[in-house]
């Protein structure tokens, strides 16, 4: 039987919740059933970790870009397009918000059997003008009429995207995320510490992401600096790096922080990292369901995170961890200090927090999920799979 030709459309590889999923997708595809093939921009974090990829085709994009541009835009939809007539491509998966529009477009030009689009986290925020928002929502709307099935993270997601009309209900498919959390060694926790050059006893607040609007780095060095003030032996690490590094640098200079914020940059070990860390933070705005609170909640540590997105869909408030609303820094502070002072209610919440994960979030049964979409729609479409 000959393989099913699958092309995968994500804007760039950088260290993100989509690029890691896909990522761990592409690892485990049954390639005796299907071929994959991969377009994306040509600079990204994660591309050697593509590139090393057995049976993966991956080509690099000289247009693909995130930022807004009509003749760069038009430039990929021409080369996606050519990509899926040269090589017979059966199935075009789309990742993020740009490719999914573009990907989404040259394949429905292109005739491609069947068109999947994930979501991870709609285009569209209540943090935009007005007019910004209502444009992104038309074009989700018009790409969604030109795709078989529309993947969502987390109910929320899906949710608002039908409140907004955007696609049919049949359409939508709910496959969360998933996690392979390797069991670390003894030490891992001092090791890790030793090597960021924190000390032992201090209780650490930490977060990974980008450093980029939506996650707000800015409202994690405010935490850290009202944190700092009651508690002046607590530290804190900012895993990850963006285009804020700057601005994140000059307020924690502002704040008198030098000593006690770790700006780590991106790393490829979380799971150490996180094992260096007390208290997990997400400060995001807005979240489809992110894989950092995942990974942290599997690593045993209380969530004090936003409600955002699906997060309330894995942290139970007063259970495995806080939310509270979006730029609410002073509820942040107010349900961290607890922790900070409370030895055994980190470890309550924490364990709570590993048990909710369970086997529900296994990048097992995500990729079992996602291949059976697959089968399914292309059987559908009078394919044999």
């Amino acid at each position: 039987m000959s393989r099913i030709n699958l092309l995968y459309v994500i804007t760039k590889l950088e260290l993100g919740g989509a690029q890691t999923q896909l990522l761990a997708l592409i690892k485990s595809l049954d390639q005796d059933k299907f071929r994959p093939f991969l377009f994306t921009a040509a600079e990204g974090f994660l591309l050697a970790d593509f590139s090393s990829l057995n049976g993966l085709t991956l080509v690099k994009s000289r247009c693909l870009e995130r930022n807004i541009n009509p003749l760069k835009d038009l430039c990929a939809v021409i080369e996606i397009y050519r990509f899926i007539k040269k090589n017979n491509i059966d199935i075009v998966h789309t990742h993020s918000s740009k490719a999914g529009i573009i990907g989404r477009c040259a394949a429905r030009l292109a005739g491609a059997r069947v068109i999947i689009h994930s979501v991870h986290g709609w285009s569209f925020n209540d943090f935009q003008a007005p007019w910004k928002k209502m444009l992104f929502t038309w074009l989700e709307r018009r790409a969604a009429g030109a795709c078989d099935a529309l993947v969502v993270v987390s109910e929320h997601d899906r949710q608002k995207g039908m409140s907004l009309r955007i696609g049919s209900r049949e359409k939508y498919r709910l496959i969360r995320y998933g996690i392979s959390w390797p069991g670390l060694q003894e030490g891992s926790r001092e090791g890790a510490r030793k090597a960021l050059g924190i000390p032992a006893d201090a209780v650490v607040i930490g977060t990974v992401s980008c450093l980029k609007p939506q996650k707000s780095p800015v409202g994690f060095v405010r935490l850290a600096q009202a944190l700092h003030a009651r508690f002046p032996q607590a530290r804190f690490l900012l895993v990850g790096d963006g285009i804020l590094r700057k601005k994140v640098e000059r307020l924690a200079q502002k704040g008198h922080l030098e000593k006690a914020l770790y700006l780590c940059g991106w790393q490829r070990d979380i799971p150490r990292i996180l094992s260096a860390m007390d208290i997990f933070v997400l400060t995001s705005l807005w979240e489809g369901l992110p894989i950092a609170v995942l990974e942290a909640m599997a690593a045993s540590l209380p969530v004090v995170a936003t409600d955002t997105g699906g997060i309330k869909e894995v942290v139970s408030d007063g259970e495995s961890g806080f939310l509270v609303g979006p730029r609410r820094i002073d509820m942040m502070e107010a349900r961290i200090a607890p922790l900070v002072e409370d030895a055994a209610l980190r470890r309550r919440l924490g364990e709570r927090a590993r048990l909710r994960i369970g086997d529900g979030l296994s990048t097992g049964r995500m990729v079992s999920d996602t291949q059976n979409l697959y089968k399914e729609l292309i059987k559908k479409e009078g394919g044999l799979c």
